[in-house]
């Protein structure tokens, strides 16, 4: 092993608000005291109870990716496991997702858009049934 993951880090324009966007979502503490990083307007911090962080850097004039436009592909995204789809789906849009696509992944996941712009996918859990 040549290394070990430190977080994931989120290009926005505003990191406070996609912190606590996130946080609704997995729950975790915004800006919790890490010694690997001090947190300021332009860096915010989620630790997560599964113990993974994601980070928010200020980007000025952030540019969102758009959902299958390979002029401005995603480049990467998040998937989040749920235990029941549509049950999640008012939860997600009421904090303040997008949703981008449902038909794709049918009954295994859909793809929402953080307020952000950054693609995610609410996952059902594996073992369940469609």
């Amino acid at each position: 092993m040549i290394a070990e993951l430190q977080c994931v880090v989120l290009d926005c324009p505003d990191p406070t608000a996609l912190a606590e966007f996130y946080r609704t979502l997995l729950g975790g503490t915004v800006n919790h005291p890490d010694p690997r990083w001090s947190t300021s307007p332009d860096w915010t911090t989620l630790h997560t109870p599964t113990g993974q962080v994601l980070t928010f850097q200020r980007v000025h004039h952030h540019v969102p990716p758009r959902w299958q436009d390979p002029a401005s592909p995603q480049q990467f995204h998040l998937d989040l496991q749920v235990p029941d789809l549509t049950a999640a789906r008012p939860q997600v849009l009421a904090a303040g997702a997008t949703l981008l696509d449902e038909k794709t992944g049918g009954t295994t996941w859909h793809v929402y858009a953080d307020p952000a712009g950054h693609p995610f996918c609410l996952v059902r859990h594996a073992w369940q049934s469609a």
